[in-house]
């Protein structure tokens, strides 16, 4: 029996409480590591990740945090170690996704959604580097989005934060290389998830956008996608921006 990719790891998992966070937890415990699963407000749901992990015979913990404050990421992390004792893998998957006529949004809302995206991506990841900088397989694996790449009505604020991941993406392949950090950036399609309230059923853009393969995504395709850049295989691989799409977008 070969070890698993990621035994003895330790994952930050942010945003996991459901749909595609969710799956990448499930996929990196998997695969052995041991996952702490952030979420801000859904905590039932959180713990019912934690629980699926640790039933399986894996190891997990739930970290109540804001990824948007530094406070917030600082406790994330501190409770990640407290845990663990050591953080391998950051997935900044935190975000919101709403739909809001560029005349109805308000500065407010702009800022609350690059918060959580942007903002959050980078608060996470200066507060996880110091421990990620010890490990020998560390990465940090950024949540994009095809409307940034695409564009989209009615998404302003959201197109503007998730183009911004992928500046910060290449931006950290640069300044942490030096600490054998990779940093990537996955970017799901049209993926079958659940929505929040304060999004869409379905977002509009996605009545554009037909998929070469005839499907939408799964939520356990882009966790096995974060899965493989975040093993010792992928350790070549940094500062891209790698699209998940069934082919409805080829950059």
């Amino acid at each position: 029996m070969t070890e698993r990719n990621l035994e003895g790891r330790v994952a930050v998992v942010t945003g996991a409480a459901r749909n595609i966070g969710r799956e990448i937890a499930l996929r990196l415990a998997s695969e052995g590591a041991a996952i702490v699963v952030n979420t801000l407000s859904s905590v039932g749901e959180a713990e019912g990740v934690a629980e699926e992990i640790r039933s399986a015979g894996g190891k997990a913990t739930v970290v109540q945090g804001d990824v948007s404050s530094e406070e917030g990421a600082a406790a994330i992390v501190s409770g990640a170690l407290d845990a663990f004792g050591r953080i391998d893998c950051l997935v900044n998957n935190a975000a919101v996704r709403r739909e809001t006529p560029f005349a109805e949004l308000s500065f407010q809302e702009w800022r609350e959604v690059l918060s959580i995206i942007l903002d959050g991506a980078f608060l996470m990841s200066k507060a996880a580097q110091p421990a990620l900088s010890k490990s020998d397989n560390a990465a940090i694996i950024n949540i994009g989005g095809m409307s940034a790449h695409t564009g989209a009505a009615n998404r302003a604020h959201v197109v503007t934060a998730k183009t911004g991941l992928v500046g910060l993406t290449r931006a950290l392949a640069h300044d942490l290389a030096s600490d054998g950090i990779t940093v990537n950036c996955v970017v799901p399609g049209m993926i079958g998830t659940v929505r929040g309230r304060s999004a869409a059923a379905e977002p509009s853009h996605h009545a554009v956008h037909n998929p070469l393969v005839g499907r939408r995504g799964k939520p356990s395709e882009i966790a096995a996608l974060v899965e493989f850049l975040a093993s010792p295989d992928a350790r070549y691989i940094t500062g891209q921006t790698i699209h998940a799409n069934g082919g409805v977008f080829m950059p």
